[in-house]
């Protein structure tokens, strides 16, 4: 009957487990020792669950105490850890002591339990670096006796700690591996624990996507195994994010759901958790007397707990409350206070800036304003250096879009345009920029942030054309119009109203009706983003665009314009699309040296072996594999076809000696993970699904190509991040070095394709640039074929690199 009730309580059946060790207590009641390790059981359950004080009322309900040390020691880190939880921080130690006191008398296996407990009561009470310690011991005592449920255990406990620290990448890593050794172990309670912590770290790297996919599967996990204790964690987290996405009535409904189970526990520190989220909401949906309300009881827990840290956040509240009342001496007094003091964590730091820069704004005090705003960007620039994977430092930038975007309009409204172009142009494609060593990684030096200097004139003059950087923001959005002469600010509509047309218009191009005659969006896209800067425009002008937000998954080519009679724009200009004005302007640095190293090589991958039913062999792949080798010379070619196309193909091929490089295969976007987006290619071996070359091995494996084409569907990518844009295949090989590439925004035909990459390899063999050879391909589709509706011509955008 014992291991049967210690089993379900390994495996996280906790419920079960309860049960079962309620039966056995009340069956070997005259049994002592047995009784004791019953109980011992249904506590570690009830706590497990978050139900901290019926663990202690289990424990407390006996008058012996069991002769066995080891089940004492067990007992005793039960208790701690229970009110700890409870915030009984005195009888927390007086159990914890007096466990530690029998460990030093022997060493029982026990004891990794005490070690563990230790470090929880740490936690709680925000002791951060002693938590850390203890749980590295712990670790360190699972390992040497073989308990893998302890080293698990100690794996999630360092991941709740790196969350506390703020060092979010370390802790999606440690979620990770106690998710792994969970499951492995088919300890459940533990796996959604740790499903959890890692949904949290996504949250705070800023791919709220990701995030919210985890945390709904475990608060699900928690609620079918009646863990109270992660199904209202869970709950708060996923309010959080419906809270950023503006989702305001069920980021409600999750909050107070989650305060009510914490409450019905009394688990005091989540109800905390629960009751500062909730003043923040207030603040955001202006509904200032709850907010004020909510961090009052939030601030009486923090200060009864003894932790200051806690304090802070509510602190914040109140003073967001003051300055929306118009109380700015007392908003000023409070918000110094939270950003000057020590113990102040960085995101609530930058938060705090934020806060005080806005209040110097309204004060009309725009150099202090213009210096918090710069020390709310230091800030946050400082914490995004601190992120190693270049996948979270994609997602990083997402947790300042909203500071950059303030800033932004106030620099407008100062009337310093070049400064805002400067700072936007700063934010746009970091990752990019910092991977081909156009922008440090490190930190930045001394107090205040200073992006470098940027000439756009002389950008547009070495480019050859125009350029319209766009900004979406919030409450008001605009478009920066580039020429060697001047540069021009014109303002546009608010984020929502552009991403409506958008998305109605992505719609519609991939449908079967002819958008020129029946597309509303495409004619009003047109009107907002394009017209108003028309006269600056030459017939055929090149244009660059530099687009955000869900501009990126937008073909400007494909707006509608009315006259002298209803046309696409592509007619008027040659459009291509650049990351940022910092990567365009390295583009013109290098071009001409890589051209002569690198003179009309071609490396050619593709017409694989279909790998499974999912992917099927394409085709006409064979005839466009010819078409495109028809254009090289026989021994400037290394082609890789069949069951030859493989991914180890490419990567053995030094693919940086080619100028130009195509695929011609099934693509994927991975939306959740964009750097798991993969090439679909052949089999390296009959054994193995090694099929997909995927994007972050093409990032390892720099490239001097003029020109990558990505012959595929989605070739482009499917998530687009804040800052960066659209990341995927494409975004893979400007990575990597690529000067130009070619990618798709939708899946592509077989027969539209090989006509339309026919027309543009014979368009560069008459000395046509990538992009005006891309374009003279479309216009054969539109005005000559069979293929003028913009779904055959309009997916393949191109790229400019560095």
């Amino acid at each position: 009957m014992y291991d049967r009730a210690y089993r379900s309580l390994l495996r996280g059946e906790l419920e079960q487990a309860q049960a079962e060790a309620e039966s056995g207590c009340s069956r070997f009641q005259s049994s002592p020792t047995w009784n004791w390790k019953f109980r011992t059981i249904e506590a570690e359950a009830l706590l497990r669950r978050g139900m901290s004080q019926k663990a202690l009322t289990v424990l407390e309900d006996q008058t012996t105490i069991p002769d066995d040390k080891s089940l004492v020691i067990e007992i005793l880190s039960v208790k701690g850890v229970a009110y700890a939880r409870l915030h009984s921080f005195t009888e927390a130690d007086r159990s914890i002591d007096q466990a530690e006191d029998l460990c030093r008398l022997q060493n029982e296996l026990t004891c990794g339990s005490l070690i563990r407990a230790q470090g929880i009561v740490a936690l709680e009470r925000g002791q951060l670096t002693l938590a850390r310690t203890f749980f590295e011991r712990s670790r360190s005592f699972a390992q040497v006796k073989g308990d893998h449920f302890l080293e698990a255990s100690a794996l999630l406990n360092l991941s709740a700690y790196s969350l506390k620290e703020e060092h979010f990448d370390e802790a999606a890593d440690l979620s990770d591996a106690a998710y792994q050794s969970a499951t492995a172990i088919d300890a459940k309670s533990m796996a959604i624990k740790a499903l959890g912590n890692l949904g949290w770290s996504y949250y705070r790297l800023g791919d709220s996507e990701r995030a919210l996919q985890l945390s709904l599967e475990a608060e699900k996990a928690a609620a079918e195994l009646g863990d109270i204790f992660d199904q209202e964690n869970e709950l708060t987290n996923i309010g959080y994010i419906y809270m950023d996405q503006r989702k305001f009535d069920p980021a409600a409904q999750s909050f107070q759901q989650a305060l009510q189970l914490a409450e019905s526990i009394k688990a005091k520190q989540d109800i905390y958790n629960a009751l500062r989220v909730l003043a923040r909401l207030g603040i955001q949906t202006g509904e200032l007397d709850k907010a004020s309300d909510y961090a009052q009881q939030a601030l009486q827990i923090a200060h009864e707990s003894g932790s200051h840290a806690d304090e802070l956040y509510p602190t914040l509240v109140q003073g967001q409350v003051a300055a929306r009342r118009g109380d700015q001496a007392k908003a000023q007094q409070i918000l110094e206070s939270v950003q000057g003091d020590p113990a102040c964590p960085v995101s609530l730091k930058w938060e705090a800036d934020l806060s005080l820069a806005q209040l110097y704004a309204n004060q009309n005090h725009p150099d202090a304003a213009d210096q918090q705003y710069r020390a709310a960007l230091t800030a946050f620039e400082m914490a995004r250096a601190t992120v190693r994977h270049e996948d979270f430092q994609l997602s990083f930038l997402t947790n300042a879009a909203h500071i950059y975007d303030d800033y932004v309009h106030f620099l407008v409204a100062q009337g310093k345009r070049n400064d805002a172009l400067r700072w936007a142009d700063y934010s746009r494609a970091r990752t990019l920029a910092e991977g081909l060593g156009l922008l440090s990684k490190d930190s930045p030096k001394g107090n205040q942030l200073a992006p470098p200097a940027l000439n756009p004139g002389d950008i547009s003059r070495r480019a050859r054309g125009a350029i319209l950087f766009y900004w979406l923001g919030d409450k008001q959005s605009y478009l920066w119009a580039i020429t060697p002469s001047k540069t021009d600010l014109f303002p546009l509509p608010p984020t929502a109203e552009i991403d409506s047309l958008v998305q109605r218009y992505r719609k519609a191009l991939n449908g079967p009706h002819d958008v020129l005659e029946s597309s509303e969006e495409g004619r009003a896209l047109y009107r907002t983003l394009v017209a108003p800067v028309k006269s600056l425009l030459a017939k055929n002008a090149k244009v660059f665009i530099i687009p955000d937000g869900s501009l990126n998954s937008l073909n400007f080519e494909t707006l509608i314009v009315d006259e002298p009679k209803p046309h696409y724009w592509i007619e008027d200009v040659d459009v291509a699309n650049a990351s940022s004005l910092r990567v365009l302007a390295a583009s013109f640095h290098s071009r001409n040296a890589r051209l002569n190293q690198n003179q009309r090589r071609l490396l050619l991958i593709g017409n694989s072996v279909a790998p499974s039913n999912e992917y099927p062999e394409l085709p006409q792949a064979g005839e466009q594999m010819a078409s495109v080798a028809g254009h090289f010379p026989t021994r400037e070619e290394q082609i890789y076809q069949r069951d030859r196309a493989t991914p180890a193909a490419y990567l053995a091929s030094h693919p940086e000696k080619f100028s130009h490089i195509h695929f011609v295969a099934h693509g994927t976007a991975s939306r959740l993970s964009p750097l798991d987006s993969a090439i679909v290619l052949s089999k390296d071996t009959v054994d193995t699904d090694s099929f997909k070359l995927y994007a972050r091995d093409i990032v390892q494996h720099p490239l001097n190509a003029d020109l990558v084409t990505i012959s595929a569907c989605y070739g482009a990518g499917s998530r687009a991040y804040s800052g960066e844009g659209l990341v995927g295949l494409a975004w893979a090989f400007l990575r990597a070095g690529a000067h130009n590439v070619i990618a798709s925004l939708w899946e592509v035909t077989d027969a539209s394709t090989e006509l339309l990459m026919n027309r543009f390899y014979d368009e560069l063999n008459q000395g046509a640039s990538p992009d005006a050879a891309l374009r003279s391909a479309k216009l054969s589709l539109l005005r000559g074929s069979a293929f003028h509706n913009p779904f055959y011509w309009a997916p393949f955008q191109l790229y400019t690199g560095s």
